[in-house]
């Protein structure tokens, strides 16, 4: 299937000679197809090729030269705008500086969050303790024992309220009330201190344990 070279004679012969009992090239309406083969054809037929030359016949012109004569032709301004119109760039600038100015923003933002945080006090876990202190009898000294109970010092500790508590056969432990920072100060080392003081101490035990 095919012309072969339109461009030769003999192409276009067979073109001629394929148009002799037809309008167009496929169909009876003017198609693609004749866009093609005219297009395929350099020039002009030779006048005695009759059908060849009636396929398309006359010479392309450009767009603007068709259509009603009242009609201002802006084909080709409208595509030389447009091209000027990509030229310029109306907001790159503008993004470019609004794009630096978030960031500033931003920034400052962040920074501010990050000295509000570093200014905010750090949450510090603290328990409420109440521990009952034991003697060894009844003729244990109850003042000296508390006394020895609260010259315990540490960071994270503060000793609170007291009283004594009958346990039987008139001896009274020390019930003594602390709170303390659980990252410094636990319980095993208020015990190891407290009961370090033999001579009064005979045990501690921890009465209630709260998270403050």
């Amino acid at each position: 299937m095919g012309f072969g070279d339109l461009k030769s004679p003999a192409g276009l012969q067979v073109l001629n000679d394929y148009l002799a009992d037809k309008s167009y090239i496929e169909g009876y309406v003017p198609s693609q197809a004749d866009v093609a083969v005219f297009e395929a054809v350099s020039s002009p037929p030779p006048a005695d090729l009759c059908h060849a030359l009636r396929c398309l016949p006359g010479v392309k012109k450009a767009l603007g030269k068709y259509g009603p004569a009242d009609v201002e032709d802006t084909t080709g301004s409208g595509a030389t705008d447009s091209k000027d119109d990509d030229d310029i760039d109306l907001f790159g600038s503008d993004d470019e500086e609004e794009s630096e100015e978030a960031k500033r923003l931003r920034e400052e933002r962040l920074a501010q969050y990050e000295s509000k945080k570093a200014k905010k006090p750090a949450l510090v876990a603290k328990s409420s303790i109440l521990l009952d202190v034991k003697p060894w009898d009844d003729e244990t000294d109850m003042a000296k024992l508390e006394e020895c109970v609260r010259s315990i010092q540490a960071d994270g500790l503060v000793w609170g309220s007291s009283k004594l508590v009958p346990v039987g056969y008139g001896i009274k432990k020390l019930q003594i009330q602390c709170v303390v920072e659980d990252d410094k100060v636990g319980t095993d080392m208020l015990e190891e201190q407290i009961t370090a003081f033999e001579d009064y101490v005979q045990s501690m035990d921890v009465a209630a344990f709260n998270k403050i």
